[in-house]
């Protein structure tokens, strides 16, 4: 009997033994924790005031989403022999130069996509990718500041294809105004003068025309999390089936060193473009709303 008492006591004393050790661990690791996210908090100051110091801010990131299959034999379905493949890549860079009385501002966004389906017992039948996406739009803003949040700019934004019918058509925006940045990190663009020059073969449905142009754009991260909002629309003075808007969207978020996942979509209307697809005048034209979207790795610089 006393052996099992002198037993239950030890045991006892070591169960409170090794909660008290765990206690303790867990009370340094608070510590510890505490320490860290003090040290973040003095290392995300220093970062802002880095940020806040004129000079040139630069950087990318953009998604790469795909597969590739092959089937043999595969009798459930249509196509029992074939391969197909899907490929996308998006890019969003920018290059802005901030001054106390200036600011050039750049952005770059490319977003290009390919698809394959071949059906091998069909001899005539494509082994070939064919692209299905293809955007590329580049702008750059220059301003002179007038107020803390107030400047007068001017912008130039060229947009196009560039897999196929290159500048057929494409679009460039030339204008002045007035940009604000009301917060960090966006910039709205009102330029009342703007003329939007359209290169097409096509010339009975694409038209140049003067209009006016606004901009705006909101990029940040945050944490492990970035994302860019890219709103850009041109209202013709002259007629407004000439006129247009582009909405892109790109989000990221890094999983693993520069890797990640990331989902972009985007929204454009022009009529004009709808017209020349749907080989009709541009008055009789159905301006169907024109999407995108791609999910796939995300991967920044």
């Amino acid at each position: 009997m006393k052996k099992i008492v002198l037993l239950g006591a030890f045991f006892i004393g070591l169960v409170s033994m090794n909660a008290q050790t765990k206690e303790e661990l867990q009370a340094q690791k608070a510590e510890k924790q505490a320490a860290a996210n003090a040290l973040q908090s003095e290392a995300n100051a220093l970062q802002a005031q880095i940020d806040a110091l004129p000079g040139w801010r630069t950087g990318a990131f953009g998604t790469i989403g795909g597969s590739i299959s092959e089937f043999s034999n595969w009798y459930s379905q249509g196509a029992a022999n074939n391969s197909s493949g899907n490929i996308g890549i998006t890019v969003n860079g920018f290059a802005n130069l901030i001054e106390e009385k200036y600011f050039w501002r750049n952005n770059l966004n490319v977003n290009l996509g390919w698809v394959k389906l071949d059906n091998k017992d069909i001899a005539t039948d494509s082994e070939d990718f064919n692209e299905t996406t293809d955007v590329f739009n580049i702008t750059s803003l220059y301003g002179r500041n007038i107020a803390k949040n107030l400047a007068v700019s001017t912008l130039g934004e060229y947009r196009t294809t560039i897999l196929n019918n290159f500048n057929d058509p494409g679009y460039l925006d030339i204008g002045v105004g007035l940009t604000w940045t009301p917060i960090e990190n966006l910039v709205v663009v009102a330029h009342p003068l703007n003329y939007n020059f359209v290169f097409a073969k096509n010339d009975a449905i694409f038209e140049s025309s003067l209009g006016a142009k606004i901009v705006a754009d909101y990029t940040r991260q945050i944490g492990a999390i970035s994302f860019k909002s890219n709103f850009s629309t041109f209202q013709s003075y002259s007629n407004g089936d000439l006129s247009n808007f582009t909405w892109i969207n790109s989000f990221g978020y890094n999983l693993w060193k520069m890797i990640g996942v990331g989902f972009d979509f985007g929204l454009r209307s022009n009529k004009q473009e709808a017209a020349s697809f749907q080989g009709t005048t541009l008055s009789a034209a159905d301006n169907k709303l024109q999407t995108y979207w791609l999910v796939g790795l995300n991967y920044k610089i």
